[in-house]
């Protein structure tokens, strides 16, 4: 075990790893028959870009795969080391990356966050995308209050999103992870679009928070409502 640590420590051996996952994950795509919903998805997107995409933690290893080459994003990655992992992964997709995570408050105050908080504005007024996790750090599908304030402060819009497919493994964490695999059915939903106005108050902000995650869930069930064609949700 003390072995493999150490192994996984070592800079070749991250960037094998990141390299391998970007490939799979580009392999999963290509091989995976999928339905937009709506079917005009990118034509929208692409109108209000520079756009904030959300995710749910733990559905989005497909995110990258998903960006039209046209498209300019950065991607919000944790600055633990398998956060080096998905960095590396990311950048052989043609995704940036910024690192950094939120704190359980709901904001960007530690690990590096308020200077990931003012780069991902930067890279907004610079006509770049951002991709995060919406979820408070290992509290699953509870929306903090940093992506509503990002949205506040660049002025534009979040777009709910999620990503299924219908061969998969959900690993037993604290996010459910699920490993996309090849050869399936697969869905692309993004529910409508989010405004956060610049002089929302606190009240306001909570309200769009709770608007977020209501409809973060609905585009994740509609989702695996469409590759499992059983009405389940994930």
């Amino acid at each position: 075990m003390r072995l493999w640590r150490h192994i996984g420590r070592q800079q070749w051996a991250k960037a094998a790893i990141g390299i391998t996952a970007a490939e799979y994950l580009r392999f999963v795509g290509a091989t995976t028959r999928f339905t937009l919903e709506p079917a005009d998805i990118y034509e929208r997107g692409e109108a209000d870009m520079p756009i904030v995409l959300a995710f749910w933690h733990g559905q989005h290893l497909l995110a990258p795969v998903a960006r039209k080459t046209k498209h300019r994003v950065n991607m919000l990655v944790s600055r633990h080391r398998d956060g080096e992992i998905n960095a590396i992964a990311a950048a052989r997709l043609g995704v940036g990356t910024i690192r950094g995570s939120g704190n359980h408050g709901g904001g960007f105050v530690h690990k590096a966050g308020v200077a990931a908080f003012q780069l991902m504005l930067d890279s907004l007024a610079e006509g770049h995308s951002i991709a995060l996790s919406a979820d408070v750090p290992k509290v699953a599908r509870v929306a903090g209050l940093g992506i509503i304030k990002l949205a506040q402060a660049s002025g534009r819009p979040i777009y709910p999103s999620a990503i299924a497919t219908s061969r998969r493994i959900v690993l037993n964490n604290w996010d459910r992870t699920t490993v996309n695999l090849p050869f399936g059915r697969g869905a692309g939903v993004a529910a409508e679009p989010l405004s956060v106005p610049s002089d929302a108050d606190e009240a306001a902000l909570e309200a769009a928070r709770r608007l977020l995650e209501q409809r973060l869930n609905a585009a994740t069930r509609r989702a695996y409502d469409i590759v499992d064609r059983t009405g389940g949700g994930a």
